[in-house]
């Protein structure tokens, strides 16, 4: 049997050459994570047969886990973006809250609500009209704007579901999904908040320069990013609030909001459903997962209860609603057009998320948990800061939230139950840590860049800064939440 200390050096050398593999050699990630996995099994003693079982079972376990989860709810959020509920719901945001409170509301919003919609998508459908309200907020409009959304976009894809990150890290850990959703909102909505209000109070020290962070980009260039993603033939002829603004109506502005915002809300409520509306089966879906889980912490079991709110049931009643809300207000022939576009982008986040856990269980038949098992004590912090600082140096290598996420969490799920951790607490610190240094590796990085009018250093400030600072808050409430654990 090979000894501990080749143990953890074999391991170490896999994930590195994993690493190596995708930002030396430009590898495919997935191709990556089996190659690695492959590897290690061979070193570690498995023999042929063993290891590609091993591979094999830890890719379809994940699946049998996650894999409806994670089709259904990027399905959902691609109905959602054809309907451009989000770009009403941030004017609506801004209307309700104001512009002081725009960067928090819209943050929390996009953090726990909006996780469906794939991050990318999320980010360049709602990016033109929040740089619109930017300079509302003051003179560090830009700064404060960007930054929200950076933290917001990073973390509910890592820590509140249906993120896919979230339910990828569910399925590798065995965390009922229920509580992933009401532990990862626990965390998630304080590190919004306080991540926020630090980078706010860093700018006004300071740290914000306008006159060399911030670049202009024209109004028609910030609308023809949004129209590149929604144009269709069979467009909905209604004014969409990101049409560019003349120049007497940035001047001026109704309550708060630009005055042409105001036209195009008040002519959107004259021609569109209510906002709650789009979003009720979305809401529906958390608020059952969100029970469910509430009846399993108080070990009640009454059969209809435990099917309704069974997530992937759950997720199943949203993309119906989402599909029926869709066919009513935008057509059949546009909701097709988005599930066809969900399918075309589930197919990746599920085959990395499958390799991920066939990593996840090659580690584990190591025996490694073990060995890490007799060097921590139940209850300790020291797990959750190895899981944090290994998520961390992933993602600074790689540059995948996910992948990061995900083989952290991986490496550590066997001690779970050597030390009595509870996996809900390795789930969280795998995410937080990949949140950490965001940056040029990242399209998120140069969408943000873009679209939110800032140069690279300003980039650098908001979503490397940022998000980082959201990093080792997150780690701070989920270490906050172990003693409660």
């Amino acid at each position: 049997m090979t000894s501990d200390i080749l143990t953890i050096v074999y391991t170490a050398v896999a994930i590195l050459g994993v690493v190596i593999l995708i930002t030396r050699f430009r590898l495919n990630p997935a191709v990556a994570l089996v190659v690695g996995a492959l590897f290690l099994g061979l070193v570690i003693g498995l023999g042929p047969e063993k290891t590609i079982s091993t591979i094999t079972e830890g890719f379809g376990s994940i699946m049998a886990e996650v894999g409806l989860l994670i089709a259904f709810g990027v399905l959902l959020g691609s109905m959602l973006s054809e309907m451009q509920a989000i770009q009403r719901l941030v004017s609506h945001l801004l209307r309700l809250f104001g512009p002081k409170g725009l960067p928090y509301a819209l943050g929390l919003t996009i953090g726990t609500v909006l996780q469906s919609i794939f991050l990318d998508v999320l980010l360049v459908i709602s990016a033109p009209l929040a740089r619109k309200m930017a300079p509302l907020i003051g003179r560090f409009g830009t700064a404060r704007i960007a930054t929200a959304m950076a933290i917001s976009l990073e973390c509910g894809i890592v820590l509140m579901v249906p993120g896919v990150a979230a339910l990828a890290l569910a399925g590798v850990l065995g965390v009922p999904l229920g509580m992933m959703l009401l532990f990862g909102f626990i965390v998630v909505v304080p590190t919004i908040v306080i991540s926020i209000f630090i980078m706010s109070w860093l700018f006004r020290l300071g740290f914000w320069k306008p006159e060399k962070d911030e670049t202009p980009v024209g109004e028609d260039d910030a609308t023809d990013a949004i129209d590149a993603t929604d144009a269709s033939p069979s467009s909905s002829p209604a004014p969409s609030p990101t049409r560019a603004l003349s120049t007497e109506d940035r001047r001026s502005s109704v309550g708060g909001v630009p005055r042409g915002v105001a036209v195009a809300q008040r002519t959107q409520a004259r021609t569109e459903p209510r906002l709650v509306i789009l979003f009720a089966p979305l809401l529906l879906c958390l608020a059952l997962i969100a029970t469910g889980a509430i009846l399993q912490i108080a070990e009640i079991e009454i059969p209809v209860l435990q099917l309704v709110t069974n997530p992937v049931f759950a997720l199943l009643l949203a993309v119906l609603g989402t599909s029926l809300v869709g066919r009513l207000t935008i057509g059949q022939p546009r909701v097709e057009k988005a599930v066809v576009a969900g399918f075309r982008e589930s197919g990746q986040i599920l085959i990395l998320t499958g390799v991920g856990g066939s990593l996840a269980a090659t580690v584990a038949a190591t025996g490694l948990g073990d060995i890490l098992g007799q060097a921590f004590g139940a209850g300790g912090f020291a797990p959750l800061l190895v899981v944090w600082g290994i998520a961390a140096i992933l993602h600074v290598a790689v540059g995948s939230v996910t992948i990061s996420a995900i083989t952290a969490a991986g490496i550590l799920a066997p001690i779970a139950p050597i030390i009595g951790l509870d996996p809900i607490l390795i789930a969280l610190a795998a995410g937080a840590g990949s949140l950490f240094a965001v940056h040029v590796t990242s399209n998120t990085f140069w969408l943000l860049q873009s679209l939110l009018g800032q140069t690279t250093r300003g980039t650098l400030k908001t979503c490397t800064v940022g998000v980082s600072v959201a990093s080792v808050v997150a780690l701070g409430m989920t270490l906050i939440l172990s003693i409660f654990l």
